[in-house]
C-alpha cells in the first residue's frame, strides 16, 4: 500500500542536531513543510556524500520553508561521533535522526529486516503530516538532493494551486498545466 497522501504515524526519536540531542515526533513535523531523507547507517560508503549533498542545498530548503532529517538505523549518540569525524557529515546543519528500534524505518517501509538497516528512502511531507512524495531505491545508488528541492518546490506548488499540475522537469517558476478535457491528446 502506497504512503502518498497518508499521515504520518506517531513516532518519537533522538536526534544529533547543531551540537545537542534532541527529540523528533511526528509533531516536530507539522506546521512547516519536511524532508525525510532514510539512510543505512553512519559511518557507510556513500551516506556522507549525500549528508554533504543535502548541506549544500539546506539553505534553499530553508528558504522554501523546510525543515531536512537524515535517518539512519544508527543511535543519535553515533551520529554525534559522526558529524565529529566526518568532514562531509560535520557540515550537517540539520537534525541526524536515529533509529535504532526501526520505528521510522518500518512506518516507511524502507526497513530491511534481515540487515537491520533501511533502503534510501525519501518522503516529503507537507505541514499537516501528510506525505506528498516519496521515493525508494536500492542502497548502491546515492540520490541527488537537487532533485528533493525540485519535487519538494513541485508539491509546494500544487499545494498553493490546487488546480494545476506540474509536468515532466517542472522548476520553480515554469509553466505549469491546468487539467482540462481539451488538454486530452493534445500534449
Amino acid at each position: 500500500m502506497s504512503l502518498i497522501n497518508t499521515q504520518v504515524q506517531p513516532f518519537k526519536v533522538n536526534a544529533f542536531h547543531n551540537g545537542k540531542f534532541v527529540e523528533v515526533t511526528e509533531a516536530s513535523l507539522k506546521g512547516k513543510w519536511s524532508t525525510l531523507i532514510f539512510m543505512p547507517a553512519a559511518f557507510t560508503f556513500n551516506c556522507p556524500t549525500e549528508i554533504e549533498d543535502a548541506a549544500e542545498n539546506y539553505a534553499e530548503f530553508q528558504k522554501a520553508g523546510a525543515e531536512v532529517y537524515i535517518v539512519t538505523t544508527d543511535t543519535h549518540f553515533s551520529h554525534k561521533v559522526w558529524h565529529e569525524t566526518s568532514p562531509a557529515v560535520g557540515k550537517a546543519k540539520f537534525p541526524l535522526v536515529g533509529d535504532p528500534t526501526h520505528q521510522l524505518t518500518n512506518a516507511f517501509g524502507v526497513h530491511i529486516p534481515e540487515e537491520g538497516l533501511a533502503l534510501r528512502g525519501t518522503f516529503v511531507i507537507n505541514p499537516e503530516g501528510v506525505i506528498k512524495t516519496a521515493e525508494i531505491h536500492s542502497n548502491e545508488i546515492a540520490r541527488d538532493v537537487s532533485e528533493t528541492l525540485r519535487k519538494l518546490k513541485a508539491a509546494q506548488f500544487t499545494a498553493a494551486n490546487p488546480n494545476q499540475v506540474c509536468p515532466a522537469k517542472w522548476k520553480e517558476g515554469a509553466q505549469s498545466l491546468t487539467p482540462s478535457l481539451d488538454l486530452v491528446g493534445k500534449i
